[in-house]
């Protein structure tokens, strides 16, 4: 993932902290991150530590939707943090920046070449995430596991050029981003591997067929 800072010195980025008024928020291993305020129009960035996005049932089970790493941004106009089933949970001890939303597009602070690169850089992370919501928007479009596996299988064959594909995290986390169970998860990649459609070896999964 792109550092929002990327190209940014140390010194640049204590100067766009300051044009930005922003406020930087310590988390311990396990609290509940800004539940005050995480219906407001902001943007958050970790800047250590580690974080997820979890999504809580009817049934009180809670599911994680999204991981968020070092360097990782967040907000209601990016993440599903807008409403009473989500949470945001610290994974580790962190530090979290907030943005006012409004504050980016203060005319003023386009003087500054850092606060452009900054301004990039927050855009094309964007732009990415957006990426990466449609293209969850089409696996989950298809109505079979194995229609939704075939399509994440073409969209990460598509990125990487390459037929083995690898699991980021782990099953159960692809079964969440499938919205499918893991067993029946499981039962479709066993298939599809007899079928000889398929070769698994670990987190590593090689397509055979054209």
């Amino acid at each position: 993932m792109k550092d929002p800072f990327l190209g940014i010195s140390e010194k640049e980025r204590k100067k766009i902290l300051q044009l930005l008024e922003v406020h930087i928020y310590k988390y311990k291993k396990g609290q509940t991150m800004l539940s005050t305020i995480k219906f407001d129009n902001i943007i958050g960035i970790i800047s250590s530590g580690y974080a997820e996005i979890i999504r809580i049932n009817y049934n009180g089970e809670k599911n994680k939707i999204e991981e968020l790493e070092q360097g990782s941004i967040f907000g209601s106009i990016l993440s599903s943090i807008d409403n009473y089933d989500h949470e945001i949970i610290a994974t580790e001890d962190n530090e979290v920046i907030i943005i006012d939303y409004d504050r980016l597009f203060n005319y003023e602070n386009t003087n500054y070449r850092y606060f452009n690169t900054f301004l990039m850089n927050i855009f094309d992370i964007v732009n990415e995430r957006i990426k990466e919501k449609n293209e969850r928007i089409r696996i989950l479009s298809k109505k079979t596991i194995r229609n939704k596996l075939l399509e994440y299988f073409n969209i990460e064959y598509g990125k990487n050029h390459s037929r083995n594909i690898y699991i980021p995290s782990t099953y159960n986390d692809l079964a969440l981003y499938l919205a499918t169970d893991r067993s029946a998860l499981s039962r479709e990649l066993s298939y599809m591997k007899d079928e000889g459609l398929i070769e698994i070896k670990g987190k590593r999964i090689t397509i055979l067929y054209k």
